[in-house]
């Protein structure tokens, strides 16, 4: 299927760069993703200390977050890259000793059971283009959760790409629109050309999709949240959010409308927030 852990070789040579560990800080729809799922997950963490196991990580900047908390962190990414940079980062923090990242599949994870109190799943669940390799890495995260123990699992709407086509006229590239055909039909996402901006070999899920392999899994589904909302197609996201009055009213707003279900698939991400029974 791929070259490493299970991802396309496309998906490995569209992260060779190492891009990942900047592109939540980078620019300003990465900037909101970051900030609106930090919003989300922290309002259902446990307290510290808790164990938290990251999945698919990639170079760490959640598991950093969490580890500024006070939590004890584990990531596991399918490139070494990322686990590399991640450890560096780690290596780097002062509560060193109770963060660590390795190199592992999401399908299998070299965890024990009932030995994490959280687990986040925020890129394997689009990543992994075949259903049934889906359902696994969710019930490799109920295998290691306790029970009690959260899920955070995040994807890319299957809207993403018409929104983001025509916000930014992608759709004027007769390139486009077999890509976004296909999206918007199987939600199957490929970039046989390797346009830098069609991003790489993914799934993008409607919101129900998500809902129904989680609770496959044998999770509760607690809540199914946009991330980014409408806001990622605004002009001047990068003005609203340095200003800070600005900033606050935007988040207040996405918070307003964040259970719509009408407006859930208007997101670019969203997030599913489930537990173990």
């Amino acid at each position: 299927m791929g070259d490493e852990q299970g991802l396309p070789t496309e998906a490995v040579r569209h992260y060779a760069s190492g891009y990942e560990a900047t592109r939540l800080f980078g620019s300003a729809p990465g900037e909101l993703e970051r900030i609106r799922t930090q919003e989300i997950i922290a309002r259902f963490l446990p307290r510290p200390p808790a164990r938290i196991v990251d999945v698919g990580g990639a170079a760490g900047v959640y598991s950093l977050w969490l580890l500024d908390q006070g939590y004890e962190v584990r990531l596991i990414d399918a490139l070494p890259l990322h686990a590399e940079l991640a450890a560096q980062a780690f290596h780097r923090h002062a509560r060193r000793e109770h963060a660590s990242a390795c190199v592992g599949d999401a399908r299998q994870l070299d965890e024990a059971d009932n030995s994490a109190d959280v687990v986040l799943l925020m890129g394997p669940l689009y990543h992994l283009t075949e259903r049934d390799d889906r359902l696994q890495a969710l019930g490799e995260a109920q295998r290691v959760l306790r029970p009690g123990g959260t899920l955070f699992a995040g994807a890319i709407s299957r809207f993403a790409s018409l929104l983001d086509g025509l916000t930014r006229n992608f759709v004027d590239d007769p390139a486009f629109l077999p890509i976004l055909t296909e999206d918007l039909e199987t939600g199957q996402h490929r970039n046989p050309e390797h346009h830098p901006d069609y991003f790489t070999t993914t799934f993008f899920h409607h919101p129900d999709e998500l809902a129904e392999e989680v609770a496959e899994a044998g999770f509760v589904l607690d809540s199914l949240l946009p991330v980014e909302g409408s806001a990622w197609l605004l002009p001047n996201l990068a003005e609203r959010l340095r200003d800070s009055a600005k900033r606050m009213q935007l988040m207040d707003l996405l918070r307003a409308v964040e259970e719509e279900p009408s407006l859930i698939g208007v997101s670019a991400h969203f997030l599913a927030v489930a537990r173990t029974v």
